[in-house]
């Protein structure tokens, strides 16, 4: 070999090399502390800001204050729940609830956005019904499911499902339909049919979309439990936070009004952050992606 084949080699290994490093995604070791202010600094920064000008508006009395309460009179009102432990209470019946409820409309829709996305005759029969479903709005199930099981239990979880289910199963459709056709190609060529694709192919490879999904399905089936506790309320249902912010509501009481949307709040943005978000990070992270935030 010549010198300067020698060297055509060396610089072509240099390109290769070069675009590889393109290819390749940097892994930059972020110290804790600076990962902890771009997580936690940007929402206190919004929640003080917020308060600020809650405060403001309050002192300025542009309302009453039966219409805008001092932070201090929902702050205070919000420590009188932990207070007392009624708190946990409430916080257990609706939480338990509502991932009962999600677990088991995770167990309908799944097989059901299998059945879906791969059988023709099931996606034209049912698949516009539950795009339909998605956009009915969960409330409006109340007052049937009240007719038919009464002020029980069955009215609260029939109501969660019909919110999370349609939700959960076009994800996994929209995740299924983004699948290289190659995937089920090879899975077929290796053997892999029927339970077996669904478990070691469609599902790995359609995995963001089913999450994003999931996501959907859990906000869906926390709102729908929060309309069902807010109407049917009765005392075999218990006292769940949809019963404490109609209690608020029956008696005037805002500081109570607003201490109940905090707490349905921060239960909603604790499950995101503690359970959805790192699922859904190491997920794309796997796959060489990120979730850009």
């Amino acid at each position: 070999m010549s010198e300067d084949d020698g060297r055509a080699l060396e610089d072509a290994a240099a390109a290769v090399a070069g675009l590889d490093a393109l290819d390749t995604p940097s892994a930059q070791k972020v110290p804790w502390w600076r990962r902890a202010l771009s997580v936690w600094l940007p929402p206190t920064v919004a929640l003080v800001l917020f308060i600020v000008v809650w405060q403001i508006v309050w002192a300025s009395a542009i309302t009453s204050e039966y219409k805008i309460p001092a932070p201090a009179a929902v702050w205070a009102q919000v420590t009188e729940v932990f207070t007392d432990g009624r708190v946990w209470s409430i916080l257990w019946t609706s939480i338990s609830r509502a991932f009962l409820g999600f677990f088991i409309a995770l167990l309908i829709a799944t097989p059901l956005g299998l059945l879906v996305a791969k059988v023709k005759v099931v996606r034209s029969a049912i698949g516009p019904l539950l795009s339909g479903l998605q956009s009915l709005p969960s409330v409006a199930w109340v007052p049937a499911a009240v007719l038919w099981f009464g002020l029980t239990d069955a009215t609260i979880y029939f109501v969660v499902l019909l919110g999370s289910i349609p939700s959960i199963a076009n994800g996994l459709v929209a995740g299924i339909d983004q699948i290289p056709p190659i995937l089920p190609r090879v899975g077929q060529v290796l053997g892999a049919r029927g339970l077996t694709s669904a478990r070691h192919i469609l599902l790995p490879a359609a995995l963001p979309g089913f999450i994003a999904g999931c996501k959907q399905g859990w906000a869906f089936s926390w709102r729908s439990l929060m309309a069902a506790e807010i109407i049917a309320a009765g005392p075999l249902l218990g006292f769940g936070l949809g019963a404490f912010l109609k209690e608020g509501s029956d008696f005037n009481d805002m500081p109570k009004v607003i201490a109940a949307i905090f707490l349905i709040l921060v239960v909603g943005i604790g499950i995101e952050l503690l359970i959805f978000r790192p699922i859904e990070r190491r997920v794309l992270r796997a796959r060489g992606l990120s979730l850009g935030r």
